[in-house]
């Protein structure tokens, strides 16, 4: 088998070498690209106060590399997914790289705010690594195994976000807000190393121009199935990314904890993800994709309804809020790979196109709450305008599990 030609049956698990490109990925390879991708996105969070000093800005406008970020990132997936459909996913993770590497570059090098901006933007297009991980496991194996592998990859990536802000926020205060960059460049070198020498192609090449590739959307966009599981996807990560949105200011302002302290508190509920990808690894093939979407919302609306409830009482306080809000990353961890592989399982044909367009639903959703929880969190604000806004969000979610359970799943589509 050559490095261009499609490595896999999707009924079946081919063989895997790991540093072979004549294989498909191994797990390794895969937690790698998508960890690299959460990583770009919260390792700077405890640092967002000081860089706002640092450029002389509002909070509010410094909040927006994150809300930019995520913006782009998601537009991108409208392009990333197609084109891994029509040239492959090799290629398309490679030439994302290169430019995540001069993007890295320059948010150390900017001088200014809006450079900074600008550099950070492009640095999005390192979703490519999450959105085409999932693609890949798709290409790999059948749709009852899809998800549970997803869980698992998403588990393994899952130390990523718990050891990230707080390595952050460490180096924010040993070297600098532009060390957490220099990482993120240095890592970025390991990662596309990596994906140079161990990833075989695995998607089948298509014949059909991008263009085409765009036309099948409406496929898509048609499919009941797709959107019950997309809006599951974007209310319980809409909660997630309000809380990346908010939580540097509830905990550096409201609070009055240290960028270290920060990072340490953003740990809790990033373990509280790895428990719930692990849940999905494990139980997702036997228990069925809707119970676990649906089970990972109801966890997430009811952490953020008791926390809500302990703020409004005045009960809260930094420990309570970060240590409720890891039902957040529970949540997530079971209803995300889970509606993930629901919505590639619309059209296992289309499974780049569905990963991008769901991702891009996800990921855009997130980023709109994101810009909210920055407008909410105004000098003199708490801590309850950030947990009503991830409350709403929950409550999206698991309205829409319930619908798509309610579907007669043979007829929908």
């Amino acid at each position: 088998m050559s490095a261009t030609t499609p490595a896999t049956n999707p009924q079946t698990r081919p063989a895997v070498r790991l540093l072979d490109r004549r294989t498909p990925p191994h797990i390794l390879t895969l937690v790698a690209m998508a960890g690299l991708s959460a990583l770009t996105m919260n390792v700077f969070l405890p640092s967002l106060p000081g860089m706002a000093v640092f450029f002389g800005v509002p909070y509010a406008q410094m909040q927006l590399a994150v809300t930019l970020y995520l913006g782009l990132s998601a537009a991108l997936q409208i392009i990333l997914g197609p084109l891994s459909d029509r040239y492959g996913r090799r290629p398309v993770l490679l030439a994302s790289g290169a430019i995540f590497l001069m993007a890295s570059l320059g948010t150390i090098l900017a001088p200014t705010v809006e450079v900074f901006l600008i550099c950070r933007m492009a640095q999005a297009v390192i979703a490519s690594g999450l959105v085409l991980s999932r693609a890949i496991v798709r290409d790999m194996v059948s749709d009852a195994e899809a998800a549970s592998m997803i869980g698992y990859v998403t588990m393994g990536m899952s130390i990523v976000p718990m050891v990230g802000p707080v390595l952050g926020g460490l180096l924010d205060e040993a070297f600098g807000w532009q060390a957490n960059f220099g990482l993120l460049l240095g890592l970025g070198v390991l990662v596309m190393a990596l994906v140079w020498f161990d990833l075989g192609e695995t998607a089948t090449r298509r014949q059909a121009s991008f263009a085409a590739q765009v036309r099948l959307y409406p496929i898509l966009f048609t499919s009941r199935r797709f959107w019950g599981y997309a809006a599951a996807a974007m209310g319980a990560s809409g909660a997630f990314f309000s809380y990346l949105g908010g939580a540097p200011f509830v905990g550096g302002v409201v609070f009055g904890l240290s960028p270290a302290e920060v990072g340490f508190y953003f740990a809790i509920p990033a373990a509280g993800y790895g428990l719930g990808n692990f849940l999905s690894g494990r139980f997702s093939a036997r228990v069925g994709m809707d119970r676990m979407v649906l089970a990972g919302s109801l966890v997430l609306g009811a952490g953020m309804a008791a926390s809500l409830g302990l703020s409004l009482a005045g009960l809260s306080n930094a420990t309570v809020f970060f240590a409720l809000v890891s039902t957040v990353g529970i949540g997530n961890g079971m209803t995300l790979p889970n509606a993930t592989a629901g919505m590639m399982s619309v059209r296992p044909d289309l499974a780049g196109t569905a990963s991008g367009l769901g991702g891009v639903l996800t990921i855009g959703g997130g980023a709109a709450m994101s810009a909210v929880a920055g407008l909410l969190l105004v000098p003199g604000a708490t801590e309850v305008a950030l947990l009503a806004l991830m409350f709403g969000s929950a409550v999206v979610s698991v309205i829409a599990t319930l619908a798509v359970i309610r579907r007669d799943r043979p007829a929908a589509g």
